[in-house]
């Protein structure tokens, strides 16, 4: 199981800084498999997040011919709306058929599961970062739209087969994810229908950000979060700098893995239950992890969460992909933590 999460790790992580524009991002957080690492309970509440602007640009008419700049700093000419997509991540699909470019995408990645329909779409590899050339160059994309775990050797292999590639960087806010709808809402022809789901996600953002108010630095839970369970003596969970901490911490918790060095590391067995914390989310349980199977481990059966069987599958999808099911995310995780904000009187 260790191997599927260090993939679905390298897949799928995007580090966010905070969820709102209005707070200045941290410093990226460097990613490490550091077994040794550890992490003490927070100790102090961190900024309340404000709510964000709700204009958004009107769409820009005829913007064609369009260049563009990608994350590589590479620039980029379409002559109109993009017709022939292939994604090679599970966030840029995510992205595509949200904005309403589904019917444009013709190949997607091993990992890309989501929605439903992309999984009919031609896979094109991406399993240990390799990718298969050949059948990408048969699809005829008129753009190969990669993303940073694609390397710029990557880039630069499928560039070189004539295709036209542009490698969309992952967003450290939620304001940044809204500009990467744009941005292929724009390249695809789907301004229209973007701008109103930028609406919709940002009043749902809002809703969240309104109900966690004032909650005090004592009404704020301790959440540990499990990635990964392969070795329960060390398992993995989400540090500082990754949309898991700063999903937890909008939904009015605090992250047991706040504190670590890294944004994916291991964690003692022994600090769990030293820090003791009121929730357990179970990323890792789509791998067989169960709230059964989390009680049965040694010395847990004292952990607050254990008890008061405050044990929570969540679908990992949901907060590590930087796509806009991340609101899907933040509203589950609101409703764990805070299920008192949510009951119906």
């Amino acid at each position: 199981m260790l191997r599927q999460r260090v993939i679905h790790i390298i897949t799928l992580t995007a580090v966010i800084s905070l969820l709102i524009s209005a707070c200045a991002p941290k410093a990226k957080p460097t990613a490490t498999l550091n077994p040794t690492a550890t992490a003490a309970a927070p100790t102090s509440t961190p900024p309340a997040p404000t709510a964000e602007p709700t204009r958004t640009p009107a769409p820009t008419a005829n913007p064609f011919p369009m260049t563009i700049t990608d994350g590589l700093g590479r620039s980029i000419t379409l002559s109109g709306p993009v017709q022939r997509v292939v994604s090679l991540s599970p966030s840029n699909t995510e992205i595509l058929f949200a904005v309403g470019a589904g019917a444009q995408t013709i190949g997607r990645d091993d990992f890309s599961d989501y929605p439903a329909e992309a999984q009919n779409l031609e896979a094109v590899g991406g399993s240990w970062g390799k990718y298969d050339l050949e059948k990408i160059a048969t699809l005829k994309p008129d753009l190969v739209l990669a993303a940073e775990i694609n390397t710029p050797e990557q880039v630069k292999a499928i560039a070189d087969l004539g295709l036209t590639v542009y490698l969309l960087p992952n967003p450290v806010t939620l304001t940044e994810m809204y500009e990467r709808l744009e941005t292929l809402a724009r390249m695809t022809g789907h301004e229209a229908e973007t701008a109103i789901l930028i609406e919709s996600l940002k009043a749902r953002v809002l809703a969240v950000v309104e109900k966690m108010k004032g909650i005090a630095d004592k009404d704020r839970p301790l959440v540990y979060y499990e990635l990964d369970a392969t070795d329960p003596n060390a398992p993995f969970t989400a540090g500082a700098g990754t949309f898991v901490d700063a999903l937890i911490t909008a939904a009015g918790g605090k992250n047991v893995g706040g504190s670590l060095d890294s944004a994916w590391a291991a964690i003692s067995s022994e600090k769990v239950i030293e820090v003791n914390p009121t929730i357990i989310l179970l990323g890792d349980a789509a791998y067989g992890i169960t709230p059964e199977s989390v009680a049965a481990r040694s010395g847990w059966k004292a952990i607050a969460a254990v008890i008061n069987g405050n044990i929570y599958p969540l679908d990992d999808n949901l907060v590590s992909r930087p796509g806009p099911r991340l609101v899907d995310g933040l509203e589950a995780l609101a409703k764990i933590i805070h299920p008192e904000l949510y009951r119906v009187p």
